[in-house]
């Protein structure tokens, strides 16, 4: 293909020197040719298509000729190294016909963009497993990592204060399970009016007097329980904590949801995955407010009772800085500088260390010239490292951290 246009081009360079009068003779010569129509529709097409293409690069409406980032898939017990060129986790395993099955987890989600080379995906696939609810037992398939999520996933409703367990199957014949066993614990709920405002409070206690202790409800000798602590504690129980002689108001206040968050060596920097959903709790608290001639002047706490359970989120965090990413190490940025590091050069060159831009900016920092980053050493061009080591001087000297670095680029989008 290069050599045609190359002859091409010279025939055209040689046609243009010819005087006027027999270029005119040769094109009346040349129409005449049986194949005279394709041959000039091709060439004219050639030229409109370079153009074009030109055009588009210019106005940045194509993607960088070289945009594929190395992916490192793990699923069905081998490694799979692929390129993928912008793409999502869940496109890129539709197009290598990578299909997830009922249950089936991907780390991180499907939706997660692909942005960097030794970019990681790890695929869990389902197992058997037996949701023991009470007498019912429901069979389903999951690879959730937790009994919470397993149970979640087979689309059981759980309060936050239902206990959930694994446990393996001792007796398959007898349980009719074939793997492990997911087992819940419901809590008994009570409905308890707390100095005149009803709520429902789940428990694992016996005793109403093991209740009150649990949910850390403290009866003063202002207080009256409608109920003998021995009672014992079935569902849907009435049980009263009354005050009278002063005015009390009780309002409802939510409780931050948990976060746990465990570092993962088998996903690439950057990339987190949520392995069990949280959700936030919920407490009343009941203040006792003094009058003065019907004004109020004083209120005071008297009870805060937990009313719903926050539930822990758990998420994992990618850490396996392969790649151009672990470039960071090598060139002297502290571990916990990683994540202002990641931040601003995600944004200024997608880390792509031959980024460049009109105005003269190169990098993986877009130094301006990117010239200057020739004080951190001669392959500045095409060395990540060198240039993380040049970026890594200039946020430490301009900006005293990493961190200075990155509160002035979420204020001013540049550095």
């Amino acid at each position: 293909m290069r050599r045609k246009l190359t002859s091409i081009h010279q025939g055209v360079k040689q046609f243009r020197q010819l005087p006027r009068g027999k270029r005119t003779r040769k094109l009346r010569i040349a129409s005449k040719h049986p194949h005279a129509v394709p041959f000039f529709t091709f060439a004219i097409l050639i030229v409109l298509s370079v153009a074009l293409y030109g055009i588009a690069r210019q106005t940045n409406k194509l993607p960088p000729a070289h945009d594929a980032k190395i992916v490192i898939i793990s699923h069905d017990h081998e490694q799979q190294i692929v390129p993928a060129q912008k793409a999502t986790v869940g496109s890129l395993l539709q197009k290598l016909d990578i299909t997830l099955h009922e249950g089936d987890v991907v780390e991180p989600a499907a939706n997660t963009n692909i942005d960097q080379d030794q970019f990681r995906i790890n695929i869990y696939r389902a197992v058997p497993v037996q949701v023991v609810d009470g007498d019912n037992k429901t069979n389903a398939f999951s690879a959730a990592r937790t009994p919470r999520s397993i149970a979640n996933q087979a689309g059981q409703n759980l309060y936050p204060e239902d206990k959930v367990a694994t446990i393996p199957t001792q007796d398959f014949v007898k349980s009719g399970a074939i793997g492990e066993q997911v087992v819940i614990n419901r809590a008994t709920p009570v409905n308890v009016d707390l100095y005149g405002t009803p709520v429902v409070l789940r428990t694992h206690a016996k005793t109403v007097g093991a209740l009150i202790k649990e949910k850390k409800i403290v009866i003063t000798k202002d207080d009256k329980l409608s109920t003998d602590p021995s009672t014992p504690i079935v569902a849907n129980q009435q049980i009263a904590v009354l005050r009278t002689g002063t005015k009390v108001e009780t309002v409802a206040e939510d409780i931050a949801m948990p976060v746990q968050k465990i570092p993962d060596a088998s996903l690439a920097y950057g990339t987190n995955a949520v392995r069990q959903q949280g959700t936030p709790g919920q407490q009343t608290v009941t203040y006792q407010v003094t009058l003065r001639n019907n004004v109020e002047v004083t209120r005071t706490i008297i009870q805060k009772v937990v009313t719903k359970e926050p539930v822990k989120q758990i998420e994992v965090i990618g850490s396996n800085l392969g790649g151009i990413k672990g470039d960071m190490g090598l060139a002297g940025i502290a571990p916990g500088d990683y994540q202002y590091v990641d931040y601003i050069v995600s944004h200024e060159s997608g880390w792509n260390p031959t980024a460049s831009n009109g105005s003269g900016a190169y990098g993986l920092c877009q130094a301006l010239p990117g010239s200057k980053m020739g004080s951190a050493g001669s392959d500045w061009a095409t060395s990540p490292v060198t240039q993380l080591r040049w970026c890594n001087g200039y946020a430490t000297g301009r900006f005293g951290s990493w961190s200075g670095a990155y509160n002035y680029w979420l204020s001013h989008h540049y550095w």
